[in-house]
Order: structure tokens, then sequence, then C-alpha cells
């Protein structure tokens, strides 16, 4: 390996590890307007500057007795989305959501191909056969997001220093609807708290 290679190799390594060192925890708790913590909700942190999607991202929606599962879901934007099918029926996946339109036809078992979600998005999913059949897919521009537990809390780990916007989405909000604030990380910050109050009592 030449010497000029090494040497730049080892300043990323260094780097990448000075950016970890640094990196914070954020704890967001999710209420309501009345304090009652919000189950599933998702939290996410967009950074000021744009972070590039990583490769070969992947994602599974299966259908469980007549039922999306999850039925709440957050991906980033560029996933690979694959939707199962668990039940001994034939389903039809489809969205007609701004950010993803698209329409799997009836199959069993493993459908053919993954959907990519490349655009950033609230997408609706539903089943043409069966109509009590619907889950949310929040597609989103940033590797930090979680779901809230049964006690409202969510862990956004190892966010670099800097600028955010925090989101918050809870079913049945629209994507305009989310709760957005801004959100800062000092370097050196081990672990932050946070609380989101949803408009909802």
């Amino acid at each position: 390996m030449a010497p000029r290679f090494s040497t730049l190799l080892m300043a990323v390594a260094a780097a990448l590890a000075a950016s970890l060192a640094a990196a914070a925890d954020l704890v967001v708790h999710v209420q309501t307007s009345a304090n009652v913590p919000v189950e599933d909700a998702i939290v996410y942190a967009v950074a000021a500057r744009p972070t590039p999607p990583a490769a070969d991202l992947k994602y599974s929606v299966d259908q469980v007795n007549r039922q999306f599962v999850p039925r709440i879901n957050v991906v980033q934007t560029g996933t690979a989305v694959r939707f199962p099918n668990s039940d001994n029926i034939r389903h039809s996946v489809y969205s007609f959501s701004q950010a993803k339109v698209f329409t799997l036809k009836l199959y069993a078992g493993k459908a053919t191909d993954p959907v990519v979600f490349d655009k950033a998005g609230l997408v609706v999913l539903g089943c043409n056969i069966h109509d009590q059949m619907v889950s949310w897919l929040l597609v989103v521009d940033t590797p930090y997001f979680a779901h809230t537990d049964h006690g409202g809390a969510a862990t956004l780990s190892r966010l670099p220093p800097g600028d955010y916007t925090l989101r918050t989405w809870h079913e049945p909000m629209t994507e305009d609807e989310q709760v957005a604030e801004p959100l800062h990380v000092d370097a050196g910050a081990a672990t932050l708290a946070h609380t989101v109050h949803l408009g909802t009592p």
C-alpha cells in the first residue's frame, strides 16, 4: 500500500472515530397535550446538511391474518421494501400516495420484486381485495429515526454534533401535521433529553 494512500486512510479513520466519540444519544419523550405517553409514534432528526443514504437498504412489511405487520413503519429514502404474504389467501398491495404510487398484483407467498421508496414522504398502504388492511410507511431523508415504546420514549443514537429539525409523526396525522422543532446537538454531549407534545388530548 502506498504511503500516501495509507496516510489518507488513517486520516479518514481518525475523523470517523472523532465524529462517533462526539456523537450524542437523544432520548425523546412523546406525550399528548394531557401528558399521556404516546406509543408507536415516529421520531426522526433531519440534519441541516443532508445525510446521503447508505447502500443496499432493505426492509419488509408482512401480511398476516389480513393485516399489515408492522402497521406503522419508517425507512430511509432509497430503501427496498418487500411485501411477503404469510396468509393462505392472495393480496394486492398498493399505494396512491404522492411519495410512491405502485400496485402489486394479486399474489401469494413472496412478492416478485421489492419496491424502492426513493422519495421522502408519508405512504399509505392498502390491499385492493381487503379494505380493512391499512398501513403507514414514513420515508425519511435521515438514518436517525425510531419508534416510541409503551412509555412514549424513543432513542436516536449517535447523533453527530450539529443542527437538526426534529420531527414527530403519529397515526392518523397527515404529513403536514407532523410536529417539527429545531434541535442543536453540542459536541461532547453524551445524552440529551427532549419532550414533544402532540396536539391530541
